[in-house]
């Protein structure tokens, strides 16, 4: 919409938040405030965004410029030196506003608004008309009331600290979402005053300013009242956290995912699922995840960038990173898969077993309390409990070579670089420094000495 300019305000000092990040920097479901507004506002092609801040510009900068997820081209900002109202904060933006038809202005502290409700106010509001959103709450406190006559025209909006007892009892307020021809702010901004009780400039003044001139007056009501619900303090954050998660696992749920409770689910990037998903409680998603068909994830998973092919299953208390899980693999309960692992398919990797950046061919084993870092495993190995390949020397990774159909026994180190050859046999307890040759079996436990009538020496007291 290269007709379109896009103001947001977000100057607010959030002293209810009790914290040293300002308020816009909260995240909802893992991405911040600010963030959620300018990428719902991307989707609209505006010619420009202003954001005008306070005090903590800076620190709103250093997150936003060249941010990676923004594709807006034409990003400004804009210091709001006073808190003089939000009828001010578009006063001093309205200088750096291009040459646009219309200007859409949006507070920084809503994150939940939608890209169908904006395109809705924008194309309700015609030509030269002034368009905003009201929303009927049950407990209107601290809102500006809309005022209408008898026969529903609107007449003005009122705020809170100016209402008059019968105004204060009006249940439909302003969510301070406006649409407002250029021309028209360039007229009316200049008339506001600041003869209020809070002695601010505030924007919905204008709201009587366009009756008095006659232009057309547009209001449209979101499809939640959670969408234009500004976060003020942590209890808002944490209740708008949980509206967003639970529209997040309705959607999933509407595609076809059993999930075993909705309430203890958190979706915090993109979910891509297919068919017949089960994901049981207090499942966490972070980044881009793929499940596919059948595939089932306990309780307490966490999965962050990973795909995992259809038929697989998660246990409980399991942590994925950045990882590919194939096919028919199970995995856990209480295991680790880091960044850069890829499983073939049906794996198993066990409790307390920890892989990093690895490969692991088809049908092999890993069960039990075992580390495998920076090492290829071929097919059909079985790597017994309390396995370790040591890959750091102090100063470099090195690579363990495990080729198919190889056995390890439990107790094992194998010291990388090294390889152990296909179909090879390490027996329990030995420490593996070179290779070993294919279908061999190395060991290097100690001679057993048995010393009869043996005492342990007394403790001293």
């Amino acid at each position: 919409m290269n007709n379109l300019s896009v103001i947001i305000l977000a100057a607010g000092n959030g002293l209810r938040m009790c914290s040293t990040l300002p308020k816009v920097l909260h995240p909802i479901a893992g991405v911040p405030i600010l963030e959620r507004i300018l990428l719902t506002v991307s989707h609209l092609s505006p010619k420009q965004v202003i954001v005008v801040h306070g005090a903590h510009g800076d620190q709103l900068k250093n997150v936003f410029v060249n941010h990676k997820n923004l594709t807006l081209k034409n990003l400004d900002w804009i210091n709001q030196k006073k808190p003089l109202g939000t009828g001010d904060a578009v006063r001093q933006a309205l200088p750096s506003i291009a040459a646009v038809e219309r200007v859409l202005i949006l507070y920084g502290d809503t994150p939940l608004i939608t890209v169908e409700t904006l395109h809705r106010l924008l194309e309700a509001t015609q030509t030269g008309a002034l368009g905003f959103i009201t929303v009927e709450v049950a407990s209107p406190a601290g809102f500006g009331r809309i005022v209408r006559d008898v026969n529903g025209k609107l007449e003005c909006v009122v705020e809170e600290k100016n209402a008059t007892i019968k105004e204060k009892k009006i249940k439909e307020v302003n969510a301070g979402f406006f649409v407002v021809p250029k021309s028209h702010l360039q007229k009316w901004l200049p008339q506001l005053t600041a003869q209020n009780t809070q002695q601010e400039y505030c924007l919905p003044d204008i709201i009587a300013m366009a009756n008095q001139d006659g232009v057309p007056i547009v209001t449209l009501s979101p499809q939640y009242a959670e969408e234009v619900e500004g976060v003020n303090d942590k209890m808002q954050l944490a209740r708008l956290e949980r509206f967003y998660q639970q529209l997040e696992a309705r959607k999933l749920m509407q595609q076809g995912v059993l999930m075993l409770d909705p309430a203890r689910f958190d979706l915090r990037g993109a979910l891509t699922v297919g068919k017949d998903v089960v994901i049981d409680i207090n499942v966490i998603i972070e980044g881009s995840v793929t499940l596919g068909n059948s595939v089932k994830v306990g309780p307490n998973v966490y999965l962050k960038n990973t795909i995992v092919e259809a038929g697989a299953e998660i246990f409980a208390n399991s942590v994925i990173e950045d990882a590919t899980i194939g096919a028919g693999c199970h995995i856990g309960p209480f295991a680790r898969i880091r960044p850069g692992t890829v499983l073939a398919e049906t794996v198993h990797v066990g409790n307390f077993v920890e892989i990093k950046n690895s490969t692991v061919g088809k049908k092999s084993k890993i069960n039990h309390l075992s580390y495998v870092g920076d090492a290829a495993v071929g097919q059909d190995v079985n790597i017994g409990a309390g396995t370790i390949t040591c890959n750091y020397d102090g100063k470099q990774k090195h690579k363990t070579i495990i080729e198919d159909n190889a056995f390890i026994g439990s107790d094992t180190q194998l010291i990388a670089p090294v390889t152990v050859g296909t179909g090879a046999t390490v027996g329990a307890g030995t420490t593996v420094s070179r290779d070993v040759p294919a279908h061999a079996l190395v060991h290097n436990r100690l001679e057993r000495k048995v010393i009869a009538n043996w005492k342990t020496a007394d403790k001293k007291s």
